[in-house]
């Protein structure tokens, strides 16, 4: 995926627009702070994935068994 699949969602958003909203999140959190909101960020994303794929394979496993099985 490249970045500008991943940010997609923003439209048309440049170097400038990306520098101010960077410079923004430097003086709302500081710069100790950042690596920390990260790395909860990278977390959440995380268990929502494993969320996500535990679902799907509970599903798959499901339509499997109710499958006729064929004699």
């Amino acid at each position: 995926m490249n970045l500008h699949t991943a940010f997609l969602f923003l439209g048309d958003i440049g170097g400038g627009e990306l520098f101010i909203i960077i410079t923004a999140v430097l003086l709302l959190f500081g710069a100790d702070k950042i690596p920390g909101i990260a790395r909860s960020m990278g977390r959440g994303i995380r268990e929502f994935k494993d969320a996500t794929n535990e679902i799907k394979h509970e599903l798959e496993r499901s339509i499997e068994d109710d499958k006729p099985k064929k004699v």
